[in-house]
């Protein structure tokens, strides 16, 4: 069985670095620092499981009760269970078998994850699109046998995805898909909302602090007890999970990313084809970048976002990122060049890759 690749981002803290990675503990890189340490002493267990289809991990600070850890992992089972498309009974799934024919009522939160899907197909001109469902399946790239289809096979299912084409009725809670064979995948987008809803469960509990990790979403919640800035690790796409080339560091807020190291497989013409599809020629997108970061309040939108800045290029991207307030983002490029936008308050610390200024320096 082929083990899928995961985006992860690590909080820089001596452990909490690694558990909210992969639950296993190994020396910390270069770059940890002291206020993590002493944060981490007065953290609950970092908790980890396996949910969403990803390793997701969870450190309650401030003297949390287990019960709060079971209401955390229950919400996430119950996301799950509503929008996997590979759940049988699942919302996405019965939407996707009434695809052509039917109407299909929904929870509540699916119809908000979906709604919010499409305003941002609509935000992006289609680079994200919630309806690649028929592509995913075709490619099988988050399966156990992913392969190259035909040109003929690609063709066919491209006429299947048009985020247009999604029949919401707000007052029913119900969703349509207007053409028959066509399939949601909230991929690029469920796992931001959990991440929301996590926080959620944190603040009404009371707690101060948190560090939230959903597969590489990554959320910082509360101020730490020194007033200093946290600090997340953004992922080096051309090593191993844990190797960072650098540091957001700002008050609580989510990072999370879209990269060729996610999930994919090698081709037997020795090509990488990773998960990130552009929806209008029905391959992996190859644009120059290797991962694109978005840093924000809300996880939900950061992780549409990632998804549709990396399909959109870096300037029609960046364009788009700086038309939303409270929005940055970090590029990594394949000759590892990485820009930033303005605000983003981003230290490179990798010498192997360089930072270009805004005037392309």
């Amino acid at each position: 069985m082929r083990i899928p690749r995961f985006c992860i981002f690590c909080v820089i803290a001596v452990v909490s670095l690694i558990l909210a990675a992969c639950s296993k503990a190994e020396p910390s890189s270069a770059h940890s620092a002291e206020p993590e340490r002493t944060e981490l002493a007065r953290a609950e267990p970092t908790r980890v499981e396996f949910v969403l289809d990803t390793v997701c991990s969870v450190t309650l600070f401030d003297g949390a009760k287990d019960s709060i850890y079971r209401d955390i992992f229950g919400r996430l089972r119950e996301i799950e269970n509503h929008m996997s498309p590979y759940i049988e009974g699942s919302d996405i799934s019965r939407v996707n078998a009434a695809a052509g024919k039917a109407p299909v009522q929904v929870h509540d939160d699916t119809f908000k994850v979906i709604e919010r899907a499409v305003y941002f197909a609509g935000l992006s001109n289609g680079a994200f699109d919630p309806t690649v469902g028929p592509l995913v399946s075709l490619w099988g790239i988050t399966g156990d046998h992913p392969r190259v289809p035909s040109r003929a096979e690609i063709d066919a299912v491209l006429r299947l995805i048009n985020w247009r084409d999604i029949e919401l009725n707000k007052e029913q809670r119900s969703v349509f898909l207007k053409r028959p064979g066509m399939a949601l995948d909230l991929g690029a987008i469920a796992k931001g909302y959990a991440a929301d809803e996590v926080q959620a469960i944190i603040e009404k509990a009371g707690l101060k602090r948190a560090i939230i990790d959903l597969g590489g979403n990554v959320s910082t919640y509360g101020e730490k007890t020194d007033k200093s800035p946290w600090k997340v690790g953004v992922q080096d796409p051309l090593k191993e999970r844990n190797d960072y080339i650098g540091i957001v560091q700002g008050p609580a807020q989510t990072v999370v990313t879209s990269g060729v190291y996610e999930r994919f497989f090698i081709g037997p013409d020795g090509v990488r084809y990773h998960h990130i599809f552009n929806p209008s020629t029905g391959y992996p997108t190859n644009n120059g970048f290797l991962s694109v970061s978005i840093i924000t309040g809300c996880s939900m939108d950061a992780d549409a976002l990632s998804t549709a800045v990396f399909v959109l290029g870096y300037e029609k991207g960046r364009a788009l990122v700086e038309s939303l307030k409270g929005i940055e983002a970090v590029f990594i490029f394949d000759d590892k060049s990485v820009r930033k936008t303005k605000g983003a308050n981003f230290i490179l610390t990798d010498k192997d890759y360089r930072l270009v200024d805004e005037r392309g320096y």
